[in-house]
């Protein structure tokens, strides 16, 4: 069985394909069940290898970019943080019939999250923001930057490039008029803290509507804190939200450019995943209504 293809670059991932790389670089687990997982992640494809782990294969080269980081970080980060974190069991390299670095991580128990379906949205909203603000008190010396670092205004001419081509699907107005407004928050004036940088649904476990585990930190490193306040928008409700913001002490400069964040990637998510990955994009037409609605809201 074959991981869905979402990329014109992206490598050929099967059952078979792991079968061979585990023969030839653990073969103490090559005899072990191997089965692919269902998930709507769009930079690594991963296949649930026993009962107590998991391989990911990056589809594309930007993420197998991502490797070295999360072996390197993750163990150092995971004990100073409130919820489960992936594991790194094992480091696979390139093979002749995959061209890049790839990883065996313990499994992580829980659901993904339903946007719209929570059980307990309030507590979920009191757990992410324990998360967050755990991440971002962690010592930043020697950590890498995060590629969603860089200051807001950086994003500016993709976001429009963006909002233009989804003219006739989005009401690009209400798009242009959340941009702008985040736009106007004062920059972050503190030192880059620790980020996770893609708080979305799928990089989220739960376990009875808890938050269990935070997965997928290929987006990791030092950056304006403000970048993880996009899953006030990509999964939290509204009533839900205030929750958050106060407990993770955002102030209103932050929350702006968390928001402008949300939106930003969000539309990105939907111009390019539309087609292919409908679960991403039913998602980022989600945050784009929330971040209208919000908008609207402060305006008035």
């Amino acid at each position: 069985m074959c991981a869905r293809k979402m990329h014109a670059d992206e490598a050929d991932i099967d059952v078979p394909l792991v079968r061979r790389l585990l023969a030839a670089q653990f073969p103490r687990w090559a005899d072990l069940p191997v089965t692919v997982v269902d998930s709507a992640g769009t930079s690594n494809a991963m296949f649930r290898l026993g009962d107590d782990m998991v391989v990911r294969l990056p589809r594309i080269e930007g993420a197998a970019q991502d490797v070295a980081k999360e072996h390197r970080w993750l163990p150092r980060l995971a004990p100073s943080l409130p919820v489960a974190v992936p594991g790194p069991l094992g480091k696979g390299t390139p093979a002749e019939d995959y061209p890049w670095p790839w990883s065996v991580y313990r499994w992580l128990d829980g659901e993904t999250p339903a946007v719209g379906r929570l059980a307990a949205p309030r507590s979920l909203a009191a757990d992410l923001a324990e998360f967050v603000t755990a991440l971002h008190r962690i010592d930043p010396a020697d950590g890498p930057p995060s590629y969603r670092g860089r200051p807001l205004e950086t994003r500016d001419g993709t976001t429009r490039a963006t909002v233009a081509a989804l003219d006739g699907i989005i009401d690009t107005d209400a798009a242009i008029a959340g941009w702008e407004a985040a736009l106007q928050a004062p920059a972050w004036p503190g030192p880059a803290v620790w980020i996770h940088a893609d708080l979305q649904p799928g990089n989220l476990l739960t376990v009875r509507g808890r938050l269990a585990a935070v997965i997928d930190f290929g987006c990791l490193g030092l950056g304006d804190p403000a970048v993880d306040m996009i899953v006030a928008w990509y999964l939290l409700p509204a009533d839900a939200r205030g929750v958050f913001r106060t407990a993770v002490g955002a102030d209103d400069a932050t929350w702006a450019r968390g928001r402008g964040w949300a939106l930003s990637i969000a539309l990105d998510e939907l111009r390019y995943y539309r087609e292919t990955n409908p679960v991403m994009a039913a998602i980022a037409r989600h945050v784009i209504e929330e971040v209208r609605t919000e908008q609207a809201h402060t305006a008035a």
